[in-house]
């Protein structure tokens, strides 16, 4: 008899964790449209519950924290939405055509590419957060987390280049990766798109020239 049950289990199981990992997805989409409304500090936890059609409990008890649950909504816009962002970085279809080009500067072209829109869909997002940490400590860490985040990832492409052997000759893993890091930076895209009003197409490219004068061979 016990046989016949364990099957049963299991499907309950993978049910109950699919509904988990759905009712996830949807506060962390709820969040979004809220905070991308009010902002930040102007948007109350009840007010995500609301529009997630859960208790506040739960989102506590699933993120720990508003700042938790910001975290997750800054990486779904960064990933390009809730579903994306459960698959793995390397796993999404235009990081693997940047890790799978094997003609360098095809390959930071490709890179480039990616910037525009992850800047247009978490710049409102990390905009908020930036400024908000001026006042609130665990937003702080949050935009430092967040900093790191970045840095760590825009450090694999640094050292992809530097394992295939591509770095302009001299320059350090460490110092491209700073290189990336900045060039590719939120601040950056505000001051050539924002303030100076320079097109998605135009910044691109400028993205793409630089990482390739600055850290390729010449």
């Amino acid at each position: 008899m016990s046989g016949k049950v364990k099957p049963r289990r299991r499907y309950e199981s993978a049910r109950r964790q699919e509904q988990a990992a759905q009712t996830r997805r949807d506060i962390v989409a709820a969040a979004g449209v809220c905070i991308r409304k009010r902002g930040y500090a102007a948007t109350s936890m009840p007010e995500i519950a609301a529009e997630a059609g859960v208790a506040v409990e739960t989102i506590y008890r699933t993120f720990g924290s508003k700042a938790g649950l910001f975290r997750e909504v800054v990486q779904a816009a960064v990933a390009g939405g809730t579903s994306r962002a459960d698959v793995p970085v390397e796993e999404r279809p235009t990081i693997r055509a940047v890790i799978e080009e094997r003609d360098p500067r095809r390959q930071l072209e490709l890179y480039a590419a990616t910037q525009p829109g992850i800047h247009r869909r978490s710049g409102p997002l990390l905009r908020a957060l930036r400024d908000a940490g001026s006042v609130d400590p665990d937003l702080r860490a949050l935009w430092r987390e967040m900093e790191e985040w970045r840095l760590r990832g825009q450090g694999r492409m640094a050292g992809m280049l530097a394992e295939r052997g591509l770095l302009r000759p001299g320059l350090s893993v460490d110092d491209a990766r700073d290189i990336v890091w900045t060039l590719c930076s939120l601040a950056v895209y505000d001051l050539l798109v924002v303030e100076r009003g320079w097109s998605s197409e135009r910044y691109r490219e400028w993205i793409s020239s630089s990482l390739a004068a600055a850290l390729l061979p010449s």
